[in-house]
């Protein structure tokens, strides 16, 4: 059985990508993943913020007149609170691929054209695979216009492209006002891959100590079901690859996603709940279900259920909403 696949250039032996997480922060861990059969391994992102730090000495010049500004103590994030440095994070890339012999994919987290693009090239230098752009921006300025939101995803994307020749994905999130009008500039602008969806992690309040607090969920597989639409309605609509991610739990789910048109299906929430070694047997469940069905490769049984080669195509939009609210019965 062949499960193969081709992911912005780079040839998988399986479909099975670690997400980027901090479980790559641990050098160990690389080589637990390939034993246990993932196909490749996003390394945990390097943040827009501490490479600016370094590059400007921000850190220090960040404290001067805060005794006047209490707020402005927290307002930079400390250097403590990174787990690699920009230097440190180059070395780690290094050592990974001194580690294991699947591909490692460096992550960048950023919001805003800059010095820090620069950073790619080293990125690369240090010998990482390809690059994922995972682009968090929360559009809260009230004269910023959709079109001005969308074009800081495509001029980051650009002007990454123009430093680095290794492969890029972009990892986004699902609000645009249109996805596919979206996925479409990105393709064009030069993204070898989009990476669907980011998850945006939502603040809390601690009613106690009267703070806003950072509150991170695990994923279940009920999210992957957003994912798995965009996949389904963008292949063959796009010549670029899909990975998809969030939700991604057991065998059935990944095999939905490929199914769906993922040339890759990331893991991560599902790594810390069940262990690395889990993935061991969605890569076994998966072969199971392939022979049970007559499946012989990964490309056999890619984007067979997507919009395009759906029987009924409008089950992916409006006319599934208003079957799903008819079939409905209160009980």
């Amino acid at each position: 059985m062949d499960l193969t696949t081709q992911y912005m250039g780079l040839k998988l032996k399986n479909p099975l990508v670690a997400a980027a997480s901090p479980l790559s922060h641990h050098l160990d861990n690389y080589k637990r993943m390939e034993d246990a059969g993932i196909a490749a391994v996003v390394n945990g992102s390097i943040f827009e913020e501490q490479i600016a730090l370094e590059a400007f000495n921000v850190h220090e010049f960040s404290l001067q007149g805060t005794d006047s500004f209490a707020e402005s103590l927290t307002f930079t994030p400390e250097q403590s609170t990174y787990t690699f440095g920009p230097e440190e994070y180059l070395e780690h890339i290094r050592a990974a691929k001194s580690a294991v012999d699947i591909p490692v994919i460096a992550s960048l987290n950023g919001h805003t054209v800059g010095g820090w693009t620069d950073y790619a090239k080293q990125i690369q230098e240090a010998g990482a695979d390809a690059l994922e752009l995972n682009i968090y921006f929360i559009a809260t300025d009230m004269d910023k216009t959709g079109s001005e939101v969308e074009n800081t995803y495509v001029e980051i994307l650009k002007a990454v492209k123009s430093i680095v020749t290794i492969p890029v994905a972009v990892k986004i999130g699902p609000y645009f006002s249109s996805m596919a009008h979206m996925a479409k500039r990105l393709e064009e602008a030069g993204a070898d891959a989009l990476v669907l969806f980011n998850r945006f992690y939502q603040p809390d309040i601690d009613l106690e100590n009267l703070e806003v607090v950072p509150n991170l969920l695990l994923s279940t597989s009920y999210e992957m079901r957003l994912p798995l639409r965009w996949i389904a309605i963008l292949y063959g609509k796009l010549q670029i690859s899909l990975a998809a991610t969030s939700g991604i739990h057991c065998a059935q789910d990944a095999l939905k996603m490929l199914m769906a048109g993922a040339d890759a299906t990331m893991l991560c929430s599902v790594l810390f709940d069940e262990g690395i070694e889990y993935a061991a047997v969605i890569l076994k469940q998966m072969q199971e279900w392939m022979e049970r069905e007559g499946y012989e490769s990964v490309r056999q049984m890619k984007g067979s259920m997507s919009q395009k080669s759906c029987e009924n195509p409008q089950v992916f939009e409006r006319a599934n909403y208003m079957r799903v609210l008819k079939s409905f019965h209160a009980g």
